[in-house]
């Protein structure tokens, strides 16, 4: 075989013969197959990448639900409050709230043995997905203890909280960590949220009222029948303890450990409209230490947390009929929802649902007050004007009894309290007389209440249904109107909880939530001002 190189024998004249046609279609096909080739590893490169970052970005491991009831808060509130901030701050009618950003739906709210709900039976269809009796603290209908969600959760090794501004030991808190057959047993669910029942401790900060309940009734104040000192159980058990504003201030989320326990007032913590900043902190400022201390807690594990925040006293000021304490108390409660609602944006892993356990109050805005065909306003000016509660002033009016209680009504309680300056006689005449607290209490509530064209139905609970609201991954599934049951449904789906598995170590021979302690012993005259049937006093 000849091996010369013929490129050496080619000059600048020589003609190159055509390549065959199948020579060049092959080439031709060859460059393609090396293009396409390129292309899909370049864009298998770039997709792999994406799908891997949008996993990352989408897959939170740790799951966090913040669970947030606005007691008493019906539909009608949510107006109320609306048409009193825009008015207030002189902002437009298309102005909304926080939570009205995050409506999804509704709840429907009867519990099993009444179409009418009370606070205790609401709680526990969120907390044990169970319909049951008005006044049943996680039991059933047979009064038998059920698993709740916050237990369920602290079982899979998640860190759980509560934060409320009614006693810790009221019917709401109650019902996600205690078990009782009746709301009226306060003193047996204290003894239950510091772990005095078969599962133990559950709750790592529990911050609220209701220091009464934790005092032997040796103690000025305690609301309990027996001698057991709580707050000095709970310290010898491990828990941190605070009681005021400064020891609130000094807690550090970062260093902070769990359990923790705060009882920041003897009884229910104050109204909004009443409370002392110096004294008191703020809803808002209670759940961002909770949720700061729940986050530090969980940072290192694959585990997040459950929370369950209160607004508590929206209700009782409803229960009163005093439209001052409602409105002020609601805008609280949005000021938390505005902060939960970013830290949801911040950590998509999070879950906030809001929701009412029922309407207290039957409130409308708008009231007739002659036979005439009405008018269509209601006055948020007049609600603007009132600088305290009903409740809070009642209080001043049964100990003021100088000679000059007169003009101390127009002067300190009318005009510059209620911003009520138009009083008749029969108006002055009527808080210058002997009454009980309560009765000045409802008087005063109804004298803005009536000058605003605020009315209301009742004093105690209606049946309406109630707006439901959420942030975060998967509250589609919240969309349209549920039933209460279905809250805790999705909060155990959620985070893969298995409340029927504590149900069963709950009721593992155990009769610890048929107490037959003697309730009507519990020494609470001065807890009077709210749920006065619900709650039993010395004889």
């Amino acid at each position: 075989m000849d091996n010369r190189d013929y490129d050496d024998e080619l000059d600048e004249n020589t003609e190159l013969l055509p390549l065959p046609v199948e020579y060049k279609e092959k080439e031709k096909k060859t460059l393609f197959y090396i293009f396409l080739s390129a292309l899909i590893v370049s864009i298998g490169a770039i997709g792999f990448a994406s799908i891997w970052i949008t996993l990352t970005k989408g897959l939170p491991v740790k799951r966090n639900v913040i669970l947030m009831i606005s007691d008493g808060f019906g539909p009608a509130s949510e107006t109320f409050a609306r048409d009193y901030y825009q008015f207030v701050n002189g902002l437009s009618y298309n102005d909304v709230m926080p939570l009205d950003r995050i409506q999804v739906g509704s709840s429907r709210t009867r519990s099993a043995d009444s179409l009418v709900t009370d606070s205790a039976a609401g709680a526990t269809a969120f907390s044990c997905v169970k319909k049951t009796y008005n006044g049943a603290i996680g039991v059933d209908t047979d009064k038998t203890p059920c698993g709740t969600v916050l237990e369920a959760a602290k079982a899979i090794g998640m860190k759980t909280g509560l934060v409320v501004t009614s006693r810790i030991t009221h019917a709401t808190p109650a019902s996600f960590s205690a078990h009782v057959v009746s709301r009226e047993m306060e003193e047996i669910i204290a003894t239950q949220q510091l772990g005095d029942y078969p599962l133990g401790r559950q709750v790592d900060p529990m911050i609220g009222g209701g220091r009464c309940f934790f005092l032997p009734n040796s103690t000025t104040g305690s609301c309990r029948s027996d001698d057991r000192d709580l707050v000095a159980e709970a310290k010898n058990s491990g828990f941190t303890y605070f009681s005021s504003r400064d020891e609130f201030d000094k807690i550090d989320p970062k260093s902070q450990s769990t359990p923790l326990l705060g009882l920041l007032t003897l009884d229910h913590m104050s109204y909004e409209i009443d409370r002392n900043p110096t004294d008191e902190p703020s809803l808002k400022e209670m759940s961002e230490k909770a949720i700061r201390i729940l986050e530090k807690q969980t940072a290192d594990s694959d585990k997040g947390f459950f929370l369950m925040i209160e607004g508590s006293r929206i209700d009782m000021a409803a229960h009163s009929n005093d439209p001052g304490a409602h409105v002020h108390d609601i805008l609280a409660y949005n000021e938390a929802i505005d902060f939960v609602t970013e830290y949801v944006d911040d950590h998509p892993g999070t879950v906030l649902i809001s929701v009412s356990d029922h309407e207290t109050g039957g409130l409308t805005l708008a009231l007739q007050t002659s036979q005439e065909y009405p008018q269509y306003p209601w006055y948020p000016d007049v609600i603007s004007r009132i600088k305290n509660s009903s409740y809070a002033l009642s209080v001043e009016l049964t100990k003021y009894w100088n000679n000059d209680r007169t003009e101390y009504i127009k002067d300190n309680i009318l005009r510059n309290s209620l911003g009520i300056s138009d009083f008749s006689d029969d108006e002055v005449n009527f808080l210058v007389a002997n009454h009980t607290q309560p009765e000045y209490e409802i008087y005063m509530a109804n004298l803005t209440s009536w000058r605003a064209l605020v009315g209301w139905t009742t004093h105690g609970h209606t049946g309406v249904d109630v707006n439901l609201y959420a942030h975060g991954k998967n509250t589609n599934a919240l969309r349209g109107n549920h039933e209460n049951t279905y809250i805790g449904q999705f909060i155990t789906e959620y985070l893969s909880l298995d409340p029927d598995s504590i149900t069963l170590r709950l009721n593992s021979n155990n009769t610890f939530h048929k107490s037959t302690s003697n309730i009507t012993n519990y020494n609470v005259d001065h807890l009077a001002h709210y749920h006065a049937g619900h709650i039993p006093r010395r004889t």
